[in-house]
């Protein structure tokens, strides 16, 4: 079998991921308006030192997050392990979700009560190995939104080659999940 030819995107400079990082609307990451008590996430939380830490923000109508694998995140030498990339899509699915749920209520991010959304369905199809030692640039766009499910597709790409593409079929947590602030 064999490989789609390559779909080459224009990576986006590391000035830009500044930027992004630093933009004045919407600067802080979806993440980072996550309640104390729903921020321990291995991918995206940021109370989970030992975790990914992702960080997924809004470039217009797409969502954007960069992440530098490590060393331990290899597969074969030179390549990144599969999991990760679907851990990426995984979390910049959820996080995205949340963000459009707040833009679909009219609802500053961050206002209570949260919208906080778990995974209902992930799919990904790996299109390339990916290389170690480049920035990931994962990117998601809003197919859906009904109700408490919110449908995110994301791609995953090296260099401006998209590895990777993926759905996550995002549902808000079920209020027996939550847990309580402080415990």
């Amino acid at each position: 079998m064999s490989l789609p030819p390559a779909r080459r995107r224009e990576p986006v400079s590391p000035l830009k991921y500044r930027f992004l990082e630093n933009r004045p609307v919407n600067q802080d990451a979806f993440q980072d308006y996550y309640p104390d008590e729903l921020s321990h996430c291995y991918g995206c939380g940021r109370l989970n030192e030992q975790g990914l830490q992702l960080k997924s923000r809004w470039d217009g109508e797409e969502s954007v997050a960069v992440f530098q694998p490590r060393p331990y995140h290899i597969a074969i030498p030179g390549y990144v392990y599969g999991g990760l990339l679907a851990s990426l899509i995984d979390c910049h699915g959820t996080g995205t979700a949340a963000a459009a749920a707040y833009r679909e209520a009219g609802r500053p991010m961050g206002s209570e009560p949260a919208f906080r959304f778990v995974t209902a369905s992930l799919q990904v199809d790996y299109l390339r190995p990916t290389p170690m030692g480049v920035p990931l640039e994962i990117r998601g766009r809003v197919q859906e939104v009904k109700g408490r499910k919110v449908v995110v597709s994301a791609t995953v790409a090296a260099d401006g080659v998209t590895v990777a593409r993926g759905q996550v079929v995002a549902v808000q947590m079920p209020e027996h999940m939550m847990p309580m602030a402080g415990g």
